[in-house]
């Protein structure tokens, strides 16, 4: 597999950090807006032939690491953009961010490349490159590593690979089984099937590369043939809960500006006033106001009281509807000083009073929270994250009994991305709200976003719904199909019901024991492969 045409073979030997960084930012287009996924499998197929020709292990690293700045470099691009929303903090240093944050992420795919050339060069001496053991291996250490980046320190799962293959509409069911960061060993191993074909029609390979590939598309092909057993079939039943979903097209710079909060509120009460008297759940995006609806802060806090805040909420409901939106709270220590907030969903019913409430879990360090915060204020980073209190988490995914309106699973806005962590196993939901502000996240954040609330739906086996100031929200079946959305930067509502549950899922059921399972499998298959062959 290492035998390539004598000028790519030495360009690649010369530059393979710099083709690596190159096939990185490639694959990346896979991924929502652009979704350009068969350049993905290509371009991760070329890395791994280089990680397989690499004639040392912190060569295979190097490559690895290189590949993985250029994927989130280019995929995280939107982050430089929430930048510019950070008055205190020049916008420049937007793309600084995305590239140090790059050069840490980077170090999971150079770990699986290493990983997997190992595998290929210990467990018995290799005759050639990319062999079966190989392409095993690096889809079994891609997935844990993908898994590891979910929660070390606290995690950043953004982009998972396994969501560029959301398009294809055939592998990103098997999510129902092996969960998202399994569906990222099967790009992999897609990736590394073209190596084989590549390999076996280039140079009319002998019987043991023939077999390889014969192994090779009897695995794609098994995939193929178990594919309609997991794909939906039809259109699933029609709900039963009326919802309103609102979009106010209210933009990051104009969000927390005072002089235009009444304005942003008549958006909302204007695309929220009821058609008929119907009840129904109106469900509004993140923060979606800037009053606090609690008694008991200090004056000071208040623009109005929280009996005018509710009654100004109130106001645009029916008798029967119910609402969840978006607040603040504030935690006071005993000598009655806020000390800390919540980034919080409240219940609002149409008397004013309020009901149950969630407070979001996974917060974004540098965002909602400064870690080390005495350590960075002395050394004047501060302002990389707004205001002078931090936000506190709440306990982890709830399930709100919403009564007549079923029983909602919260998750905030970058919640949802975190596979396997989105619902109460023991109090399992109706349906997952995910109220979310994706209106600082540029033109690339929230398609990225709203493709991988898809694949919480496909996993759970739930319908999700988001609303957003600005875009994308949207209703998403059981089966992660769109049933109805709002495009970006259009003000809107959505009238419709949410769709049905299906019944737990197997990933719903055992989460992510059964990805990292799939993924040792892999490995103990590579390994078995590989002595086979010695």
């Amino acid at each position: 597999m290492t035998a390539l045409s004598p000028r790519i073979a030495a360009f690649a030997d010369r530059w393979p950090k710099l083709i690596a960084l190159t096939l990185g930012a490639v694959s990346a287009t896979g991924f929502a807006p652009l979704n350009f996924w068969p350049l993905t499998l290509l371009a991760l197929a070329g890395w791994m032939a280089l990680v397989a020709r690499s004639p040392k292990g912190w060569r295979s690293f190097g490559v690895g690491w290189a590949f993985g700045v250029g994927h989130f470099v280019v995929g995280l691009n939107w982050i430089a953009t929430a930048f510019t929303y950070q008055a205190a903090m020049p916008a420049w240093l937007g793309w600084v961010a995305v590239v140090l944050l790059s050069l840490y992420l980077a170090v999971y795919p150079a770990l699986a490349a290493w990983g997997a050339w190992a595998v290929q060069k210990y467990v018995a001496p290799a005759k050639a490159g990319a062999t079966m053991s190989f392409i095993l291996a690096f889809a079994a250490l891609w997935t844990l590593t993908e898994w590891l980046r979910s929660w070390v320190f606290t995690g950043f799962a953004w982009n998972p690979l396994g969501v560029v293959l959301l398009p294809t509409e055939v592998f990103p069911y098997f999510a129902k089984g092996i969960g998202t960061y399994g569906l990222s060993a099967i790009a992999i191993y897609l990736a590394g099937t073209l190596i084989e074909f590549w390999w076996h029609w280039r140079y009319k390979s002998g019987n043991i590369e023939a077999k390889m590939l014969t192994g090779a598309m009897a695995i794609f092909l098994a995939l193929l043939a178990i594919a309609p057993w997991v794909r939906p079939q039809a259109e699933p039943a029609r709900g039963s809960i009326p919802i309103t979903v609102v979009q106010p097209n209210v933009g990051q710079a104009d969000k927390w500006v005072g002089a235009k909060a009444d304005a942003n509120f008549a958006k909302l009460a204007r695309l929220t006033a009821p058609k008929d008297e119907t009840p129904r759940l109106i469900l509004w995006p993140e923060a979606a106001v800037p009053d606090y609806l609690e008694w008991g802060y200090p004056a000071v806090y208040y623009d109005r009281s929280p009996a005018a805040a509710r009654a100004r909420l109130t106001a645009q409901m029916n008798p029967g509807d119910l609402m969840l939106l978006g607040a603040l709270k504030l935690e006071l220590d005993k000598a009655g000083d806020v000390v800390g907030a919540r980034n919080a969903v409240m219940t609002v019913h149409a008397d004013g009073t309020l009901g149950p409430r969630y407070d979001k879990a996974h917060l974004v360090p540098y965002g909602e929270y400064l870690p080390m915060r005495p350590i960075l204020s002395a050394i004047g980073l501060s302002r990389l994250a707004p205001g002078d209190i931090d936000f506190w988490p709440g306990p982890g995914a709830r399930t709100l009994d919403l009564g007549a309106f079923g029983r909602a699973g919260l998750q905030i806005c970058y919640e949802i991305i975190f596979s396997g962590q989105v619902v109460d196993r023991n109090h399992r939901p109706d349906f997952i709200f995910n109220p979310s502000n994706d209106a600082w996240f540029g033109s690339w954040g929230p398609p990225q976003h709203l493709a991988q609330a898809r694949l919480r739906a496909i996993e759970e086996g739930l319908p999700v719904v988001r609303a957003t100031p600005t875009g994308i929200s949207a209703v998403i079946d059981a089966d992660g199909r769109m049933r109805e959305s709002l495009p970006m930067h259009i003000a809107g509502r959505i009238d419709t019901v949410v769709p049905p549950a299906h019944a737990p899922t197997l990933f719903a059921r055992y989460g992510n024991i059964l990805p990292v399972g799939f993924a040792l499998l892999l490995l103990a298959a590579a390994i078995a492969f590989r002595r086979r062959g010695r």
